[in-house]
This record gives structure tokens, sequence and C-alpha cells, in this order.
């Protein structure tokens, strides 16, 4: 690793105070973070501008929320995928996931260029390897890879044609090639994470082509090469930082969800801010939140 910093003028946002705070996307139109608590069983949506939360009640353990055409957004919950409305707070089934795995729930997801819906699946007891990587369009659902106790992510590269996805308790960050009807292919490792510096989380790809990665348990996130090697930790007042995201009007707004979940009462003291929203910029502009191109 050639350095590890403290960045001027970083700042919680949002001290929701989130259990496990997760998933953050960016929406250029309302200028606004939206991210989780999947404990919590909440959606949060953070107003730059106005610094402002606004919350929602979700029925079940909710992994993520992701923009889709039509002004709507698709939630993953631990049945399945959701269609939510914001104007009334309802959820509808669109399908079912993993419901002969009964212990699974959904955890993280990505909307690539093309609009395809890319998303994990874990074990809720994180002990078994029933989790997997799915992809969601038009054609439907379809499992992608299998085997994963903890899923994160996944992330793709600035050209589209590699698939970044995570196994945590592995400590390993794969990279697939990811062909242009959305098959992948050639599966290998792209970093291992040091046990230093925890676990990994979910990812998130700045226009150079590299990876950033939350730790859980790392206190920050590391950045990666397009080919791999770790450049440099960004240090966080945290320890679980859980994912990275690239916002404001110019994609240098880098902001962090972080998570309490695992730390005892005297860590909790320690560390006031854990499961708040972080800010700081940064000096690379990071890619653009996309919509599921869903159409009923």
């Amino acid at each position: 690793m050639n350095t590890s910093w403290t960045p001027a003028g970083v700042e919680c946002v949002c001290a929701i105070g989130a259990r496990l705070g997760e998933g953050p996307i960016w929406s250029p139109r309302e200028r606004a973070v939206w991210f989780v608590d999947i404990k919590g069983r909440c959606i949060h949506r953070y107003a730059e501008a106005a610094r402002t939360t606004r919350t929602w009640q979700a029925p079940e353990d909710v992994g993520f929320v992701v923009g889709s055409t039509g002004g709507r957004f698709i939630c993953g919950l631990k049945s399945g995928l959701h269609l939510f409305e914001p104007e009334n707070g309802s959820f509808r089934l669109i399908a079912h996931v993993d419901s002969d795995r009964a212990r699974n729930r959904l955890n993280d997801a990505h909307v690539d260029a093309a609009g395809r819906l890319w998303f994990g699946t874990m074990d809720d007891d994180e002990v078994s390897p029933t989790g997997a990587l799915y992809r969601f369009d038009a054609r439907g659902l379809q499992l992608c890879d299998d085997g994963y106790v903890i899923t994160n992510g996944p992330a793709t590269s600035p050209d589209g044609k590699t698939l970044y996805h995570i196994d945590t308790l592995g400590r390993a960050i794969y990279a697939f090639d990811l062909a242009a009807d959305g098959s992948l292919s050639r599966r290998r490792v792209f970093a291992r994470v040091a046990e230093t510096d925890g676990y990994p989380d979910g990812p998130a790809v700045d226009v150079e082509g590299c990876v950033w990665v939350g730790l859980y348990g790392g206190w920050g996130v590391n950045r990666y090469s397009p080919q791999g090697k770790l450049l440099n930790k960004l240090s966080l007042p945290v320890a679980n930082c859980t994912k990275p995201l690239f916002g404001g009007e110019d994609f240098r707004t880098l902001y962090v969800t972080s998570a309490w979940k695992g730390l005892d009462a005297e860590q909790r003291v320690q560390q006031p801010l854990a499961g708040g929203l972080f800010a700081v910029r940064v000096d690379t502009p990071g890619l653009p939140t996309r919509e599921v191109a869903y159409d009923e």
C-alpha cells in the first residue's frame, strides 16, 4: 500500500445511527443520496442542499434501493425484488428470490450502463455458503454465480466490460468478463484484502477505473488500481465502513455508509457516529448511478 490518509473536511452529514447502513445511490434529479438500514428496515433519503433526511419503513430487512425508470425504485427485501413508491410508501412484489433458501436475504446491488440490475444474496446467519449473484433484466431473473456466505457489490468498470463482485468472508474481490448480452465468464481474483483491513464490503468505481471498497472493521475505504493493486486507503472515524458512493454535481463528493452492528457497548461510546453517512471531497470523480430499465 502506498499511503493511508485521513482527509481534511470529512464530515458525518447524516448522523442517522443505522444499525447496518448500506447501498447508497445518487439521485441527480433530487441531488440526494438514497441508502438503507438493512436491519433497521429503513430507507433513507439525504437531501444534499437542504441537509435533511426523510425515512420510509420497510416491511422486511431491506438490502438495497435502486432507481428505476419512471421515477420509481426497486428494493431488495428479504422475500425478493419489490417495486417501491416513495409517494405512498408502498411495496409491491416483482419477483421472489431464493425462496428455496429460507435463511437467505438480499444484500447490495448495482445497475450497469445497460440498465441491468445485479445483486447478491447471503446467509442471514453469516455461516452457510448459500448466497448467490443474480442478474435481473427484461429477460427475468438469472442466477449467475453461487456458493457465497456474504456477497457484496457488484460494480462495473467504466467500459462496461468487467464486473466486480465481493466474497466478504473470503476477503476476496472477484472480477468477471461481462459480455454485451450480460453473460459472465472468466472469474478471477482481482484483489485480496488483508486481515488488518477487516472485511471487504461494498464497492464503487471512479472514471479512472479504480475500485473503491468499504472496509467492515477496517476503519475506511481502500482504493485499487484497474490492475488490482492497492493504491491507498482513506481513513474514517468509524470501524464499519460499508459502501462508498460518488455523488454531487461533479461526482467528486465521496459518500460512505457505515454501521454499528457488531460493536459492543464500549465501542459504540467510542464511536458515536457509527451508522452515520459520511462525505468528503476527492480528486477523481466517480461513475454516475444508473437506473434499472424496468417496464411492467
